[in-house]
């Protein structure tokens, strides 16, 4: 803030102050029998006076200003002015923040160290993960960790990019961007329809043996550098297995079908900036436990 407005600042406040104060003491000079008549009448006799302020009224009125000069001596408020306390919102929130980590620090401390595998059987560690999981992740994968349609269910030992820990906490930490490609006018109608229906039915045993050839033949073509040539997928690139019956978005031969056609596009928000390393550690211990029972 400039010197001005430092200034200007100080001068309205202190003057609408004292104006308060003349305000309150000019209307309260005048005796009770000296009030004037307003003029304003009702029901032919109920006339309006100007009567003062009672004292204990004026009183009150008096003891907010009073304490408004007495805020404004200690806190900032007059310009540039940082008061008798030197007291900020920036150190107050500090330390509060302070606080808490200093909290935080202690209760985590008892899970330093320890592998994933004695976090996810841990029943304090999996309230710890689980609280965070709730706060972060349960508006996409829902609160029972089954997932939605294009969000994974994280309770099975299906995984796009690896379930072993450390994938957990790189996914976690740094987020994950997957992408199918569109192949709308890429491909011919029958391409797409030979893939349509015998990717859904690839471990069907009662396709068609000429449906599964022709699929096949087209998946080598446009799919196996991805998915691989087994259609097993590929965790470095996210690229599901296809030859299971779990379907991100759908496994049905229109929903495979609109998959082709249009591409999909999903991403796991990074969460380095919003979430300590203990947090993600617990967190991800509690992903990981979800898919496997404790002995």
């Amino acid at each position: 803030m400039t010197a001005f407005w430092h200034w200007f600042v100080i001068v309205i406040t202190v003057a609408s102050m004292l104006g308060c104060l003349w305000l309150l003491f000019a209307n309260a000079r005048r005796a009770p029998g000296e009030a004037e008549d307003t003029g304003h009448v009702w029901d032919d006799d109920l006339r309006e006076r100007n009567n003062p302020l009672p004292r204990w009224w004026l009183n009150l009125f008096v003891i907010t200003v009073v304490f408004a000069a007495g805020y404004l001596a200690l806190y900032p408020g007059l310009g540039n002015y940082a008061g008798m306390l030197n007291w900020t919102q920036r150190a107050q929130a500090q330390a509060a923040l302070d606080g808490i980590n200093a909290r935080r620090a202690v209760l985590y401390a008892r899970f330093q160290g320890r592998d994933f595998v004695s976090l996810a059987q841990d029943p304090a560690a999996l309230s710890l993960g689980r609280e965070t999981f709730l706060r972060n992740c349960a508006g996409c994968h829902g609160a029972d960790a089954r997932g939605a349609v294009g969000f994974p269910n994280l309770t099975d030992d299906d995984w796009l990019y690896g379930g072993r820990p450390e994938d957990i906490v790189a996914s976690v930490t740094h987020g994950r961007r997957g992408a199918m490609p569109m192949f709308n006018g890429a491909l011919p109608a029958e391409a797409v329809k030979a893939l349509a229906d015998f990717v859904p039915r690839w471990s069907d045993p009662r396709l068609d043996a000429g449906a599964r050839a022709a699929g096949l033949r087209q998946f080598a073509i446009t799919c196996a550098a991805c998915h691989g040539p087994d259609g097993r997928g590929n965790p470095a690139l996210g690229a599901p297995n296809l030859t299971d019956n779990i379907w991100l978005y759908g496994g049905s031969t229109a929903q495979v079908r609109e998959t082709i056609l249009f591409g999909r596009n999903g991403n796991m928000p990074a969460h380095a900036g919003l979430l300590s390393a203990d947090d993600v550690r617990l967190a991800a211990a509690y992903v990981y436990g979800l898919s496997r029972p404790a002995p």
